[in-house]
This record gives structure tokens, sequence and C-alpha cells, in this order.
């Protein structure tokens, strides 16, 4: 299963449960502290193409550096750590879920699902995080690979 492939079946297998509006995946490059974007259910408003510092903040030490998923049911959650926060909502999305993709006690990329206010209860939530656990071992293995860009 290449990279792709993989992340679409996330993304469609999630969209299909609960509706997700807008699904990224991105691998973080630790050494450049760099997070790229590698999928993307929005190339124009997210190209792949797209990458951006990992700074150190509120959502870092939960996902990076305690890695929990991060959750924000309203855009008042998240334009704090979100600096496109206004992209987001202009996409129909104010609710988040960043799912780490963990492989040695390290993060080595996130899973990202975005819908509508209030969209993530806990029922939903667990959903998405068994979802990726699910595919971790894959994830890890197509995260390692080389990032091919367009």
């Amino acid at each position: 299963m290449t990279a792709p492939s993989i992340y679409s079946d996330i993304h469609h297998a999630a969209d299909a449960k609960m509706g997700i509006r807008l699904f990224t995946v991105m691998v973080l490059d630790h050494t450049n502290n760099q997070a790229q974007r590698v999928y993307t259910s929005h190339p124009d408003a997210y190209p792949v193409t797209g990458s951006k510092p990992m700074l150190t903040n509120r959502w870092s030490r939960h996902v990076l550096d305690e890695q929990k998923p991060f959750v924000a049911n309203r855009t008042e959650e998240f334009a704090d750590v979100f600096g496109d926060h206004a992209v987001i909502n202009a996409l129909g999305c104010a609710s988040v879920v960043n799912v780490p993709v963990i492989d040695r006690q390290r993060v080595v990329g996130t899973v990202n699902f975005l819908d509508r206010a209030k969209h993530f209860s806990p029922g939903r939530v667990a959903q998405l995080i068994a979802l990726v656990e699910r595919h971790t071992p894959k994830l890890v293995e197509v995260m390692q690979e080389p990032v091919a860009l367009p």
C-alpha cells in the first residue's frame, strides 16, 4: 500500500462513519523543525507542498510532548495555536481532532480531522483514535519514506 492510498483509506473511512469536511496528514521533520503536509482533502486551500515550522505552544506540548490527541470543538479552542484558523473557518470547519502517529516514543506525524463546530463528540473522537491506531504500523512505515511532492 502506498502512502497516498493509506491516507486516502483513513480519510474515506472517517468520512463514511461521521463526515469529515477537511482531512490532512502531516509528517514531522524533527531535524529541520518542520511539518510537511503529505495528504489533503482540499488541495487548493491546503496543498501538499505546504510546510510549516513546528512551534512550541500548548498544541505542541499536548500532541508532540505528551503524545495525546488534540481535540477542539470550537474555533476559540484552537485559534491561538492555529494561525490559519480563518482559512479553516472559511472551509466550514470550527472543530478539529489531531491524532499523533507514534513510533518508538516519538511523534512522526499527525492525522488531522476537521468539521463543523461541536462535531467531535467523545464517541467520535474515540472512533478516530481507534482508526488511526489500527493503521499506525503502515502509517509509520510510509511516514519514514522520502516525501515526493508534485
